[in-house]
């Protein structure tokens, strides 16, 4: 495989980056990260291996042609679990009729047992071989929308959600796209394969080898992912010991959003190949930076960047200020769904580099909001709290409606903060107005079932069902006894 790739290679580029990082103790200024990518082809080529127009008789002809024996049929839940039923190459095109159904009361979060049959139609631009499988009975996948038997959309999958609000985008003469920088961890598994919190590495930001213990699984990451397709644009380790970061070219939202999940798989998947276990929790160490998911999201119109505005302050175009702030005023009631889970407020706390106040910036990077350097075509707006356990179709989603709402009602945000905003002293903050995102997941839900624009974007079957299970899940964590508390007040009381 290594031999075909160098054969297929169309030049050796080297991509420069420079990073500021604000750590606790001043700014440290990190050096240019030269990142050598062995293996890189052409980006006329990995163009053509992004946009997938496959047809039926395609997916048909390709199943014979690479020897493909098994097909996964694959979907996400409500809670952006990945799920899949596999089939033979014999009942591919019962598949490709929309006629394969399973058991949706079986689903967390989907229907009832007395409505419990879903069926599976397959999206054929999301036709991928897997190349971690046997080359021979290779095994392939289709990300696939939910239906209900009377033939319309099941108003709880997540990914018609994003296609409903990317819809109103569309009628409103805008195409929205995001690009997502993903983070993880890399930790040892035990004697049983099971994952660990164990890491014997001290890497920190952007080190190498041999430093970074991390270093050959991540590239073969890049490698595996290149090949189904992916626009490598850079990796690195990231601040933590065991910390990495490997980011993808934007792309359309619902191709983002199906990109997040076959990333975290093919991660996942990689990893255990190298004795490893790959984790997107938020928090997984205490005393350590956690992993975050930035969503940098630009609108276009006739081909045209809006958000751009030479003119304008700071090149920023009307509706890039509206879109700020729609997110601005909406952003403690979508905290539920770009921080998931109890574990993401763990990441959000002063001191990790995490935001924690909703303000916006072009200059630093402690508010909720960035503003990235780049202009023109490349102007884009950066949320910087979610997290990579989130439901990718659900977060995008309620990005785009708040973002739109921002537009539609010509929302303003507050001026800037150009200052370190954990530098700041209560009154100070207090007298700018700035706000605090919610600093629990049982705070961010009741100020999701407040803001009832947020819950009609999810619509009633997801925020309702949604709402009753991350209460569950508070509850749940509110009676356990950590050690934590052990340590605290077993020897004091």
């Amino acid at each position: 495989m290594r031999t075909a790739r160098k054969r297929k290679m169309a030049v050796l580029t080297w991509g420069i980056r420079l990073k500021i990082k604000n750590f606790n103790r001043g700014i440290c200024v990190c050096a240019l990260l030269v990142t050598n990518s062995l293996c890189v082809k052409s980006s006329a080529e990995m163009e053509r291996k992004m946009k997938k127009d496959y047809t039926r008789e395609d997916i048909i002809r390709l199943v014979e042609e690479e020897d493909v024996e098994f097909i996964r049929l694959q979907f996400t839940d409500m809670f952006g679990n990945l799920k899949n039923v596999a089939i033979t190459a014999s009942q591919l095109e019962k598949a490709l009729d929309n006629k394969c159904m399973f058991d949706g009361s079986s689903i967390e979060g989907f229907v009832r047992i007395e409505e419990s049959d879903m069926y599976l139609y397959p999206d054929y631009s999301t036709w991928q071989i897997f190349p971690w499988r046997p080359q021979r009975g290779k095994v392939a996948r289709l990300i696939c929308d939910i239906y209900r038997p009377n033939g319309n959309p099941f108003e709880g999958d997540p990914r018609y959600i994003l296609k409903r609000a990317m819809k109103e985008a569309e009628e409103m003469g805008y195409h929205f796209e995001v690009g997502p920088e993903c983070e993880f961890f890399l930790f040892h598994t035990d004697e049983n394969a099971l994952p660990t919190t164990i890491t014997h590495e001290q890497a920190g930001y952007f080190d190498l080898g041999p430093v970074d213990f991390g270093e050959n699984a991540r590239r073969d990451m890049v490698l595996t992912l290149e090949d189904m397709g992916f626009i490598i644009e850079a990796s690195h380790h990231e601040v933590a010991p065991a910390q990495h970061e490997i980011d993808f070219k934007y792309d359309e939202a619902l191709a983002t959003a199906d990109n997040i999940m076959t990333f975290k798989l093919a991660v996942k998947t990689i990893a255990k190949r190298h004795g490893l276990h790959a984790t997107f929790m938020p928090k997984p160490k205490f005393g350590v930076n956690g992993s975050g998911m930035h969503i940098n999201m630009s609108l276009s119109k006739e081909g045209k960047n809006i958000f751009a505005d030479p003119a304008g302050q700071l090149g920023l175009s009307e509706e890039a200020y509206h879109f700020i702030g729609g997110i601005m005023k909406h952003m403690k009631g979508m905290a539920a769904i770009t921080n998931p889970l109890v574990n993401s407020y763990k990441r959000l706390v002063p001191g990790y580099e995490a935001p924690v106040y909703i303000a916006w910036s072009a200059t630093n990077r402690s508010p909720l909001i960035r503003i990235p350097a780049s202009r023109g075509e490349g102007t884009r707006i950066e949320l910087r709290c979610p997290d990579p356990s989130a439901n990718p179709y659900l977060a995008l989603a309620v990005c785009l409606k708040a973002g739109l709402d921002g537009i539609r009602n010509k929302i303003m945000p507050p001026e800037s903060v150009d200052r370190n905003i954990f530098t700041m002293t209560e009154n100070e903050r207090e007298e700018k107005g700035i706000e605090a995102i919610p600093g629990t997941l049982i705070e961010a839900v009741y100020a999701l079932e407040e803001d009832g624009f947020i819950r009609s974007v999810l619509g009633e079957h997801v925020s309702d069902k949604y709402i009753r299970a991350k209460k569950a899940e508070w509850t749940e964590y509110r009676s356990q006894v950590t050690e934590w508390e052990i340590g605290a007040y077993l020897n004091k009381f």
